[in-house]
């Protein structure tokens, strides 16, 4: 953070041009009264569910709200492209430059096309029965390659949780990991834990629900991080996203790893689905890379950076808001291999420049 004794000097299209002491900057500074920060990275969403926005009541726990994202979210597709195209304008109001979006469909596809925001697209992979594997891996690929075609250098094909990939889905998905930034929903309950600690708990009972057989599983008695790790490795960056129940060792597992990890936290939605936050403590003890994400309206009441870094601020007052906010925009930024050009007043990047003012938590913090 600096004070008002710097001036920060752009070009008229927004390109960076220095940071320079005040009595250096000459005349016609415009003075701003609040904080200069770069645009925010939304390092986490679902862009395609914006449709959903307050269908789902809240703290229903992670297995219900699947169950009711499943069964409601088919919706006439015109209304679903109008609540993409208003999450949009909504996200761009907010401050937002560049968004991890997660994909099951193309529906977001002709939105992303105006170049509006900057993406990175996460096809996401599913299917926790074997016998589908294929099935499963041939619908998804041909999203990624209808994304790839449009944004060949940020789209990439990801597994969405580890209670939702089975072992030969894992297999089919390994050769579009390599050197690609991947992402996946970790630790976003307790009963994901307790499936690959014994084999029990709330997850059983989703599998019944939706019909979803997968006997070859046997729990390893590991928390879910260890368990699936090691399938990520061929990627060039991993983002784990949520992880509000991830403990010590499973942090120690990822730092003992080459590959570069992002931890994404999203508590607003944490607080909607589960009532829980991350251990954002613990993560930040460990000197972690860490991001913020909104995941969707089918979560959220709004896909706004900022309110979820009021509410981090909120509930953990002594960290210093320049680290979140470096989480906001930097961080972010690395996490989606796009800081060359985004998350911080260098020369030469066109970041966005916003305005933080009228906003009671930041005056506090000042």
């Amino acid at each position: 953070m600096l004070d008002n004794h710097f001036v920060l000097v752009t070009k008229n299209d927004g390109v960076i041009e220095a940071i320079v002491r005040a009595d250096e900057a000459g005349e016609d500074v415009q003075e701003l009264n609040g904080i200069l920060c770069p645009g925010f990275i939304n390092t986490h969403c679902h862009l395609e569910l914006s449709h959903m926005k307050g269908l789902i009541p809240e703290h229903t726990g992670l297995v219900d709200f699947v169950l009711q994202v499943v069964t409601q979210r088919h919706f006439p597709e015109d209304e679903i492209l109008d609540a993409i195209a208003k999450a949009e304008s909504d996200m761009l109001a907010a401050g937002i430059v560049a968004v991890g979006d997660i994909c099951n469909n193309i529906l977001t596809l002709t939105q992303k096309k105006l170049h509006r925001l900057h993406y990175h697209n996460f096809m996401e992979a599913s299917g926790w029965n074997p016998l589908i594997a294929d099935i499963r891996m041939e619908k998804s690929l041909e999203h990624y390659h209808a994304f790839q075609q449009a944004f060949p250098e940020h789209t990439s094909l990801s597994p969405h949780a580890p209670y939702s990939v089975s072992d030969e889905l894992w297999s089919l998905m390994q050769p579009y990991f390599l050197q690609q930034i991947l992402t996946i929903h970790n630790q976003e309950s307790t009963a994901e834990n307790e499936l690959f600690q014994n084999g029990t708990g709330d997850f059983i009972r989703l599998y019944e629900a939706m019909h979803i057989s997968n006997p070859a599983f046997k729990a390893p008695g590991t928390n879910s991080l260890p368990a699936f790790f090691q399938q990520m490795q061929k990627g060039n960056q991993v983002i784990l996203v949520h992880n509000t129940f991830t403990n010590q060792e499973d942090i120690d597992l990822v730092l003992k790893s080459e590959v570069a990890v992002s931890f994404c936290l999203c508590p607003n939605a944490n607080l909607y689905i589960e009532n829980s936050l991350p251990p954002v403590d613990l993560l930040l003890q460990n000197k972690l890379n860490i991001c913020i994400g909104t995941d969707s309206l089918a979560s959220n009441h709004q896909l706004s950076v900022l309110e979820e870094i009021k509410t981090l601020q909120l509930h953990f007052p002594h960290v210093p808001l320049a680290l979140l906010l470096q989480a906001a925009t930097l961080n972010g930024a690395k996490a989606l291999g796009m800081d060359d050009v985004l998350g911080s007043f260098e020369k030469g990047k066109k970041p966005g420049v916003l305005l933080l003012e009228n906003t009671a938590i930041i005056t506090r913090l000042i």
